[in-house]
Parts: C-alpha cells; structure tokens; sequence
C-alpha cells in the first residue's frame, strides 16, 4: 500500500453482488455458497483491491441463541432480549461453532479464499461489546456498566471467548482477515471504550492476528472521541464510519497503519445521485492526498438496493484521481 502511487479502494460491499446473480438478501445470509456467489459476482462486475464479506452482525448472537427476524431483501435483525442479569449470564454457555449459522459463513469465507487468489479477502464479524449490546439489550447493558460491572464483564469474556474461536476457523478457511464491527463501542466514551471493548478486541487479536491474518477494526459509532482506544486495542487496520472526520482520524493514527474510510454508505451511495457520490469521492480523496495510509472505502456496509450507477460514479471519481495523479 504504501509503495504504491495509487490510492487503493477496499469498499465493505456485497449486497450489490446479490442483486447481480437475482438473488435475495435471506439466500445471501443463509446459504454460503449464495454469499459466496454475490462476493464473486461483485469482484468481478466492481473489482477492488480486496472483498469483504457481508457484515451480518446477527449472526453471533444467533449462535448464542437470540431470537432473529429475517426478511427477503433486509439484513436480519436481533429481537428481544436473550439475557438480562447476573445469572442469566451465568447460565450462558459459550457456543460451538455448529449453533445457526456459523457453518454457512465459514463455507462463505472458504468458497471465495478458494475462487479469488489474486487479492486479499476480509470476512466479518461482530466486536465482543456490540455482541454484548444484542445479547443483554444494548441500552441496559449500558445502564449495566455503572451499576453492576461484573455482570458486564462476565459477559465480555463469554463474548470475546467465542469470537476467539470463530476467528480461529475462519482462519482456517484460507482468507486473509475480518472486519471486527464494533459499532456500539462508540456509543461511550474513550475510556469505557478501552475498558469494554479495546481490552477484549486486544485479547482476541492476540489469539488471532499474525502475519498472514489481519483484523481490522471498524468503529461506525466513532465521532473521533474514542479513536485513541481503538489504536491501543492492537488491530493492525482501523476502518472509520462516516461521522468520522477522515484527515483528523489519520492525524492521529500511526503513518504506516491502514486507515480505511469513510463514504456514507446510505445517505450518499444509496440515497444519493451520481454526481453526488462522485463528488463525496473526490472531496474524500483530496482531502486525504498527503495520508499514504489511506485506503479508500464506505463508511460501512453498503445497503441492499444501491442504485449500480451510484457505485460505478464511486469507482469513476478514484480512477479519475488515481490518473491525475
């Protein structure tokens, strides 16, 4: 990355993929030969210098048994509340890896490692503090960091215990990392940040992160205030969700560290026009011309129904760029 003139583009985007090959979003995130479809289909259609997979965060707690409502062509959401005190939490069984639909992503993650050989390929995956949010009802689990911080913790551990084991097998699979998807981390402040998220993150990237698999750790909840606990949570990529102020977070993070950001994914490339997309590239992209850390992406993930000429305007203005330069 740093070696080479371009500015590169790592955009999180499947769902388009989807729509490509006819498919529906409850195929996409039920069937990993179908996800694994639409993350081929796209490369091929919107080449970029590495593909994601879906970010599905219902699938964890799903697996630890929350109750998910699906749709046809929305993304799955958690309902209720699988867990609510001290001993709810106790009684909690950390989950193999054969609960829900683990093994559909796993197969996901092996299908496309094995098809695309030319570029790197992220998975996805919850953080262990928005994991905790589903799980125990994220406002309460809030109210729970003050009132009763045991019980929180015991959560973290449990949570960060099985995101150890499922990182270990997609590791196996043959991809080359995860985007960590903490958004509820930055909902509190840098501190509670460190002390309920970066803490467990850093124990997982521990177990995890080594020369040939990366975490990168995606914050859309980030507004610049917790961008200090992110750092110190050892991920060796940090991803910025668009209410980030992109030159302030590059500032602040290490020269050589990629720094992934940040397009409004819906506001802009789904809700936006052409011009409007290429116009927020171009501006990103200026703004961030002396960062050679910067790696061009959306500020999450893309949503189901973005119009296909919106995120061609996306590719245009950094090819545009890319050539000027």
């Amino acid at each position: 990355m740093l070696q080479k003139k371009k500015r590169l583009v790592i955009p999180i985007m499947t769902h388009p993929g989807i729509e490509l090959g006819g498919g529906t979003v409850l195929k996409a995130v039920t069937d990993g030969q179908a996800h694994a479809d639409a993350i081929i289909a796209l490369n091929k259609r919107f080449p970029a210098d590495a593909v994601t997979a879906i970010m599905d965060l219902t699938v964890e707690a799903e697996a630890f048994g929350a109750e998910i409502r699906f749709s046809e062509d929305e993304i799955p959401n958690v309902i209720g509340r699988l867990v609510e005190d001290r001993e709810s939490v106790e009684a909690l069984e950390v989950p193999s890896l054969d609960k829900g639909r683990v093994r559909e992503y796993l197969k996901a993650n092996r299908i496309v490692a094995s098809a695309i050989k030319d570029k790197k390929v992220f998975g996805g995956c919850i953080g262990p503090f928005s994991l905790a949010g589903r799980l125990y009802d994220m406002s309460e689990l809030m109210m729970a960091m003050y009132i009763e911080p045991e019980t929180v913790t015991l959560l973290l551990d449990k949570c960060a215990a099985f995101i150890t084991s499922y990182l270990l097998a997609m590791k196996e699979t043959g991809i080359n990392g995860v985007i960590l998807a903490e958004p509820a981390a930055g909902l509190v402040s840098d501190d509670d940040c460190y002390q309920y998220s970066s803490v467990y993150v850093r124990k997982i990237v521990q177990a995890v992160q080594d020369d040939s698999f990366s975490i990168v750790l995606h914050n859309c909840g980030n507004t610049g205030h917790c961008t200090g606990a992110m750092l110190r949570s050892g991920a060796s990529a940090l991803h910025f969700g668009n209410r980030a102020d992109m030159v302030e977070a590059l500032n602040t993070c290490p020269p050589d560290m990629p720094v992934l950001g940040n397009i409004d994914p819906s506001g802009v490339m789904r809700q936006g026009t052409p011009e409007k997309v290429y116009s927020a590239v171009s501006e990103l992209l200026d703004k961030t011309r002396e960062f050679d850390n910067f790696i061009l992406s959306t500020g999450c993930d893309v949503p189901p129904r973005t119009p296909f000429v919106n995120i061609q305007a996306f590719y245009q203005a950094l090819k545009d760029y890319n050539e000027k330069d």
